[in-house]
């Protein structure tokens, strides 16, 4: 009898080390893919410049497009109270996906904006829009994938 107790119990060790591994994963996958965004736009912020902020000085273009960059900071902890909220309320698993969801958004309005010379203002607009939208999903995924994994 105690040598099935202590199978079932290995066993049941052996689920749980699985489940946390995967876990552990998924969200240093997650918070990765994350920082790898605010890295490609930094890296590309000469291109964003040029293509979504021409105001015939580099500099500006420039230092407006590290503004861009910017914004995303001042939304984190903003996105850390409210999808706080939310994990509180719905469980940090849901709260996870919806960081993830609405990074790849911003990541996606990023990607499918088109440049100032094709629509003008609205291209800025929305570049901001999208990185305030990431940064507020990079708020809201720190707090829910630290009490996901502890």
């Amino acid at each position: 009898m105690s040598t099935t107790q202590h199978s079932a119990s290995r066993r049941h060790d052996q689920t749980h080390h699985q489940k946390a591994r995967r876990a552990v994963t998924a969200t240093v996958i997650g918070n990765g893919l994350e920082w790898f965004d605010f890295t490609v736009y930094s890296f590309f912020s000469v291109i964003i410049a040029k293509v979504f902020f021409p105001t015939g000085s580099e500099l500006t273009s420039y230092l407006l497009a590290l503004a861009t960059f910017g914004v995303g900071f001042f939304m984190r902890p903003v996105g850390g109270i409210v999808l706080g909220i939310y994990s509180d309320k719905r469980g940090r698993k849901a709260a996870l996906s919806l960081t993830i969801l609405l990074m790849a958004l911003g990541t996606l309005i990023i990607g499918l904006t088109p440049s100032f010379a094709q629509i003008g203002y609205l291209a800025p607009v929305l570049i901001v829009l999208a990185r305030l939208l990431q940064g507020f999903s990079a708020g809201g995924e720190m707090g829910s994938a630290t009490a996901f994994l502890t």
